[in-house]
């Protein structure tokens, strides 16, 4: 097997485990692939939903941060980082990134975050 094959195996034992609610052992996993694949978006984002979901937020925000600085138009990315401020008390910071993923899709979560975080600040 392939070191390509290996990775792309470990990145879907990753989701896996994300999937069955242990996003702990999933971000363990996800952290290694992405070390071998640091440009990789894909599994970038799935590392910081995993921290997000374990509540390890600064490295969540790390990660989100590079997404959003590399494709601003992410708007998922955008919502997450400012979900991820929101859960550390940074409402002021985490408005304008989900008023921007709020502008760039109609998903009602989206617009719901923008009315919490914005009656708090």
């Amino acid at each position: 097997m392939s070191e390509t094959n290996d990775l792309i195996a470990e990145y879907r034992r990753g989701v896996l485990y994300f999937d069955a609610g242990d996003p702990i052992e999933a971000a363990k996993i996800l952290a290694t692939v992405l070390d071998e694949e640091p440009g990789n978006a894909e599994v970038r984002l799935w590392l910081a939903r995993a921290y997000f979901a374990s509540a390890q937020l600064q490295r969540a925000e790390t990660h989100l941060r590079t997404l959003v600085d590399r494709d601003p138009t992410d708007h998922y990315a955008c919502h997450l980082l400012g979900r991820t401020l929101e859960r550390q008390n940074r409402g002021r910071e985490a408005l304008p990134f989900l008023r921007l993923a709020a502008a760039m899709a109609d998903v009602p979560d989206y617009a719901d975050a923008v009315t919490r975080v914005a009656g708090k600040v």
